[in-house]
């Protein structure tokens, strides 16, 4: 008898995660996978990896997609839904804390606040065109001092006192901490420093206007950093809890949808099978001409055949 299962992936800029849950909302597997640039293939590996790990008598329902590449993704694996990370960030959060008021999100090139009640997302804000306050400044920088990314916070953490590093820009931010740097001030208070500055960055803009409540949750991949949650819970005067598949949290949210499309229809899925990954998979796009608009319109191939295409408002050429 097979075990029946749900898969959730999300797809971003900076990684690529999988979960995978049973009927009763048990995480099975998750996987972290560095998209790279290049999520048509990191998908293909997620994909065949965790077909090689999943038990031999799991059989997936329904599969929900999220994150950036969402529907480049939902047209590769053949998922059943598509939904918006705020829907799948919300779902997780809510079914591992269901009174869990406020949700704070840093992933690798974005970064948004959730606001709930009771299971309901009532507001949210997101941040999409500015690198500071992400995971991958992050990254920059601890590559720029030399350091492990996974060392950064316990570095952080073990500041005695507190240097002012300017977080509204990452050009800004960086020279601030080279010349804090040049004037002798120690790793962890400068690295503390920036975790400071990266909070009071995130509340005065994208929290701007909004009041944060308890309980409060902080996910993505950021919130392994220690010293971000650090900063965060001075900053807030409130406990943050961090769950513990915090990188994976929209991928969870997607699993746990694709359940709850299953039990509402109780469709045959899509999905193709963890076999994509021997699938060649192209994309390309061309300008329509149909009206002043000229949107892009996105076109992806299966083995030489279209499977999906979109971009046009007027639906056109959605397929």
């Amino acid at each position: 008898m097979s075990r029946e299962v749900f898969l959730g992936v999300d797809v971003g800029s900076v990684s690529t995660n999988i979960a995978v849950l049973d009927k009763d909302t048990k995480i099975l597997y998750t996987l972290y996978l560095r998209t790279m640039g290049k999520p048509m293939d990191s998908v293909k590996e997620a994909l065949k990896v965790t077909g090689e790990r999943l038990p031999k008598d799991a059989q997936v329902k329904a599969a929900c997609t999220t994150g950036s590449a969402r529907n480049l993704t939902k047209a590769m694996i053949g998922a059943d839904i598509a939904k918006t990370e705020i829907t799948a960030h919300a779902v997780a959060a809510s079914h591992i804390m269901p009174d869990v008021r406020t949700i704070l999100e840093i992933g690798g090139q974005d970064s948004k606040v959730i606001l709930m009640e009771s299971g309901i997302v009532t507001d949210f804000a997101m941040n999409t065109v500015c690198a500071a306050g992400t995971g991958a400044f992050l990254d920059h920088q601890a590559r720029r001092l030399n350091l492990r990314i996974e060392d950064f916070g316990d570095i952080a953490i073990q500041a005695r006192a507190r240097v002012n590093i300017a977080g509204r820009c990452t050009v800004f931010a960086e020279s601030d901490m080279i010349h804090k740097q040049q004037t002798g001030h120690p790793m962890s208070e400068i690295l503390r420093g920036l975790c400071d500055a990266m909070v009071r960055n995130y509340l005065n803009n994208i929290c701007k206007g909004k009041k944060l409540l308890a309980p409060v949750m902080f996910q993505g991949g950021v919130a392994a950093n220690k010293g971000m949650r650090a900063a965060f819970e001075e900053a807030l005067e409130l406990p943050v809890t961090i769950p513990e598949h915090h990188g994976e949290m929209g991928a969870i949210g997607c699993a746990i949808l694709a359940r709850e499309e299953y039990e509402k229809k109780g469709l045959k899925t899509t999905f193709l099978g963890f076999e994509i990954s021997q699938f060649e998979y192209t994309s390309s796009s061309f300008e329509c001409k149909g009206c002043s608009n000229q949107c892009e319109v996105i076109q992806v191939f299966m083995n030489g055949k279209m499977i999906a295409r979109w971009g046009g408002r007027c639906g056109k050429w959605e397929a």
